[in-house]
């Protein structure tokens, strides 16, 4: 194949056939192709763009580029979440159980994290002995006999992505829509899934900065979806405020584990009893935005399955489900399948901090949380060691932030905004200047923004 041909046409702005990027992408994946080559054709493509054609044979490409998943015939449906990142989204953890509880089959193909986006393959790893990352067999025995398998893709599974990724990451191509949709695609589609639902961010933390770019993104991925028969539909989800109370790899494990334990998804009692005289316990949320995400997106795959038939009707029911107990138990029997020491993590669990350093943050006046800035949260996660400045950063699972207020919550004078978890009390002190820019507080409340502002469908 003349690869400096098909370089220079999408250059030129001509469309490659999908015979063109069939041949490509498996010549890249053999290594018959140099990198600075492709890096070149994934430059083309940033300011060129791919139209749907190109773009779908892209990403089938990819997904043949190595191993698919295959499942035994079984009534009861595969389906799964993607998430586009953000701070503090830990919601896969909690929702893969709880789908496996209303009768899906969950083959949850996860990624690590870079920069302030969490990964869900990091949290999991801050569990004892827990296994991310197993081969296709196991991946199909786990999900027949548990239901629901967070695993990360094995060296055969979409093998042309992981290669086109890096360079894309080395190359300043990452912010390419035609790239995103096939990356993100081409490795649910290897799953052979029935349904999905995708959750596409957008604000101050999120790779999508407004709402117009995550809808962009969220049709070109439905529209590519349901074309390649997965049935496929997308939330557009608010990311200027982390996702839940706690951010960083061990604390979002244990913030997943304590909305499986108490279903009305509120943090202990013991926790805020203390705080603004508030004998509950409870925090005075306007929206549980954790419990509600898991909710809406298992609500969605039972609509898209055809399970329940009206959207009220399958919120109550995941709702109730959530509510039941039966996730938590679901829960701890896939940890156990995917090697976990089961009694260390539960050990673990009962620590009220496993960093060696935590500090509180305190509010210099009383009022409500106008503002819990996502993106300086994540940096701070970051720059504590709990996130990657490269893809071969050493990551330290135990810091991070939690017991966060949120926006439209009242506190008094010298309430703890945030605890910082930290290695040493210097990092944890400078880790405490840039959060105090992360919240604002007013004298007046005002109305939170809806978490989830548009579905689509199509």
């Amino acid at each position: 194949m003349n690869f400096l041909s098909a370089i220079e046409s999408k250059r030129d702005g001509k469309i490659l056939s999908p015979e063109t990027i069939e041949r490509l992408i498996r010549d890249f994946t053999a290594g018959k192709i140099p990198e600075y080559q492709m890096a070149a054709m994934l430059m083309a493509i940033y300011f060129r763009g791919l139209n749907t054609q190109e773009t779908r044979a892209l990403t089938l490409a990819m997904r043949d580029s190595g191993d698919a998943l295959k499942f035994p015939k079984d009534k009861r449906p595969l389906v799964d979440k993607h998430s586009t990142g953000g701070v503090g989204d830990k919601v896969s953890l909690p929702l893969a159980p709880l789908l496996a509880c209303l009768g899906f089959r969950v083959p949850m193909i996860s990624g690590r994290g870079l920069g302030i986006t969490g990964g869900t393959l990091d949290k999991l790893d801050s569990i004892p002995g827990f296994k991310t990352i197993l081969p296709k067999e196991q991946i199909v025995d786990i999900v027949q006999k548990v239901g629901c398998v967070i695993c990360g893709q094995t060296e055969r599974m979409v093998p042309a992505d992981k290669k086109l990724y890096a360079l894309r990451d080395a190359t300043g191509s990452v912010p390419s829509i035609p790239l995103i949709v096939s990356s993100i695609l081409s490795k649910k589609l290897a799953e052979n899934l029935d349904a999905l639902v995708l959750d596409v961010k957008f604000g101050a933390a999120a790779f999508m900065q407004t709402k117009a770019e995550a809808r962009k993104l969220a049709r070109a991925m439905v529209a590519l979806g349901n074309e390649c028969g997965v049935n496929t539909r997308a939330m557009l989800t608010d990311m200027n405020s982390p996702v839940g109370r706690t951010a960083g790899n061990w604390l979002e494990v244990k913030g997943s584990v304590e909305c499986l334990n108490l279903g009305a998804g509120v943090p202990p009692v013991s926790i805020f009893r203390k705080e603004n005289n508030n004998k509950t316990g409870r925090m005075p949320a306007p929206r549980y935005d954790l419990r509600g995400l898991i909710i809406t997106c298992a609500a969605h795959l039972l609509l898209q399955t055809r399970k329940e038939k009206s959207l009220k009707v399958a919120r109550k029911v995941a709702e109730n489900c959530l509510n039941s107990g039966a996730p938590r138990a679901k829960w701890d029997e896939m940890l156990i399948a995917q090697g976990a020491d089961l009694k260390a993590f539960n050990e673990k669990l009962s620590l009220d901090h496993t960093a060696p350093v935590v500090l509180e943050l305190k509010s210099s006046k009383a009022g409500f949380i106008s503002r819990c800035d996502a993106r300086i949260i994540g940096e701070v996660v970051r720059d504590l060691g709990g996130g990657r400045l490269t893809k071969e950063s050493a990551i330290n699972y135990d810091v991070g932030v939690d017991r966060m207020w949120k926006p439209g919550e009242a506190v008094h004078r010298g309430a703890t905004l945030a605890r910082i978890h930290a290695t040493t009390p210097l990092q944890a002190a400078s880790a405490a200047e840039q959060l105090k820019t992360a919240f604002e507080v007013r004298a007046k409340s005002h109305r939170a923004a809806p978490l989830v502002a548009e579905i689509i469908e199509s």
